[in-house]
């Protein structure tokens, strides 16, 4: 499952999570590999200094991300530096759940699975789609950025129409949370009725 920044997956990613399916979250990943002297950790910190880190060591992700999204060189260092880490942590998380649960349905929650061609991993994706002035308002209101923070954030990553485009179930999250928890059960449903 993907979508782009502020889009919902979150809500829809909780919604599977309660219908039994195993969530792996790729920003949640990202976030331990970042912990102090993880592998991620260490390469930030090498390639960005030490002012990207707080007094307890922690990476400022505030900082970085006013580094990185005024920078798409900076943003492309960041892009080699943590994507294969999160890539090999992903296909290992997979692997022990395919061992010890093989019939488990597994939702890989990856914001840019596209871009990083993690969709070859995927039996199915999924794109969790909203406009994009409900993006910007929603990352505007969420996250306190200014219009054109949010504009930097959003055009970092592949536009939403394209990834609807390519997905093979399309979740329309204009709507109210009830809607969307409707789309995603159905959805959801119907994998369980095939698998």
């Amino acid at each position: 499952m993907t979508g782009g920044i502020a889009s919902g997956k979150s809500s829809v990613s909780t919604t599977l999570a309660r219908l039994g399916a195993i969530i792996i979250d790729g920003d949640e990943v990202a976030h331990r590999l970042m912990e102090p002297h993880q592998p991620a950790w260490k390469e930030i910190a090498e390639a960005f200094g030490s002012e990207v880190l707080l007094p307890d060591e922690t990476i400022n992700r505030v900082k970085l991300g006013a580094i990185v999204f005024d920078n798409p060189q900076q943003l492309l260092l960041l892009d080699n530096i943590t994507h294969p880490l999160i890539i090999a942590q992903v296909k290992d998380e997979l692997q022990r759940i395919k061992t010890s649960q093989p019939e488990a349905v597994v939702v890989l929650e990856i914001p840019l699975l596209y871009e990083v061609h993690m969709d070859k991993l995927c039996e199915q994706v999924w794109v969790v789609w909203v406009d994009r002035e409900t993006q910007i308002d929603r990352l505007m209101t969420r996250n306190g950025y200014s219009r054109n923070e949010a504009l930097k954030r959003i055009n970092a990553q592949m536009p939403l129409d394209e990834k609807a485009d390519r997905a093979d179930v399309v979740i329309d999250n204009r709507g109210t949370l009830e809607e969307t928890i409707c789309l995603a059960t159905r959805y959801f449903n119907d994998i369980l009725t095939n698998h």
